[in-house]
């Protein structure tokens, strides 16, 4: 009962205060430790100790270097993830033995840390307040800080659909994954899998430099979120009902786009929404000038405009208190049938 008053607590947290600058946040200490290792890493992979022993374990790799590279990045997800998951359980252990409340504590605020609801909520409604205030420059600058893609040119319709996937996305790796993680293996847990989000994001590109260092990263990441991206789907229907959206088109839009996505998991959400909304997502993007065209998920029975984001910001809220009390009181169940 205390694991999930703890969890509950932590949610509390973030949509009261978010990640207050003032405080040290564990990501910061993650993206460091990243940025460490990977020098380390492909010192390693240039070894010829390394690049023999990946001979049989990588045979479709026709490259030495590229096979010991995948090799050796297999230390970021054991080491991060593994030295998270450690970490945290000794901290919370140490605290525990000085009064157990101070655990709790320290848990709760440790796990409001992985989850980013306020943040992201925060993040849209910028964009949709310059927006509706036609501040177009604005709205590029505030859209180039939370996506990948070049924004300096992107009409209202762009910046709308750029936000509008970019909050769908993160119902699960910003809320629903951690929170899923945290009622099953508590702080350390959840910071376990805030570990394997964080290499995702700067390991984790198909790109020349990582594509073959931030394998295994970018592997685990998927495995991670692969339950909490199909719940999601589930969950944002159910928002959608209750906000009066499209539910069952939201669920149909789920099944017949969501593989489409170039994720395993990101189109579930992103689906889900352009379902809800009736909006079309996905389309063609400029990455450092590079054209990348996306499948196309959702019917567009209406034009993006700024008031969708909006709508993606109350979806997501909604959807992410769903989540937290049907998994509280799955647990409380469990709980209560197991003893």
């Amino acid at each position: 009962m205390i694991e999930i008053g703890i969890v509950l607590c932590a949610f509390i947290i973030d949509l009261a205060v978010g990640d207050p600058r003032a405080l040290p946040h564990p990501v910061v200490g993650m993206g460091y430790a990243i940025r460490k290792l990977e020098q380390p890493l492909r010192s390693a992979a240039r070894t010829g100790w390394l690049q023999k022993a990946a001979s049989p374990l990588v045979r479709r790799i026709s490259d030495p270097g590229d096979r010991a590279l995948r090799i050796a990045g297999m230390a970021y997800p054991l080491l991060l993830v593994g030295g998270s998951f450690a970490a945290t359980w000794l901290l919370l252990y140490g605290l525990s033995l000085i009064h157990p409340w101070l655990a709790y504590a320290t848990s709760a605020w440790l796990i409001s840390t992985t989850v980013a609801a306020k943040g992201l909520g925060d993040a849209g409604m910028e964009i949709y307040r310059l927006l509706k205030e036609g501040n177009m420059e604005k709205a590029r600058y505030a859209l180039s800080m939370i996506v990948g893609r070049d924004t300096d040119n992107l009409s209202e319709g762009e910046i709308t659909r750029g936000a509008v996937e970019t909050v769908a996305e993160n119902i699960v790796d910003a809320i629903l994954s951690p929170l899923f993680y945290a009622l099953i293996g508590g702080a350390p847990l959840a910071m376990a899998y805030r570990a394997a989000n964080t290499l995702d994001s700067m390991v984790g590109y198909k790109n020349d430099k990582y594509i073959q260092l931030g394998w295994a990263s970018a592997r685990f990441d998927d495995l991670a979120n692969w339950i909490p991206a199909r719940l999601s789907a589930l969950f944002i229907a159910a928002a959608a009902w209750l906000l009066q959206a499209q539910a069952k088109r939201s669920l149909r839009t789920v099944t017949k786009y969501a593989r489409l996505h170039p994720s395993p998991n990101s189109g579930y959400p992103e689906s889900a929404v352009a379902g809800a909304l009736g909006i079309q997502l996905g389309g063609l993007n400029y990455y450092k000038g590079v054209a990348s065209d996306r499948a196309r998920m959702g019917e567009p029975i209406h034009s993006l405009q700024a008031e969708h984001i909006r709508q993606t910001v109350r979806l997501m809220y909604v959807s992410s208190a769903l989540f937290v009390v049907a998994i509280s009181l799955a647990a409380f169940g469990l709980a209560i049938a197991l003893f």
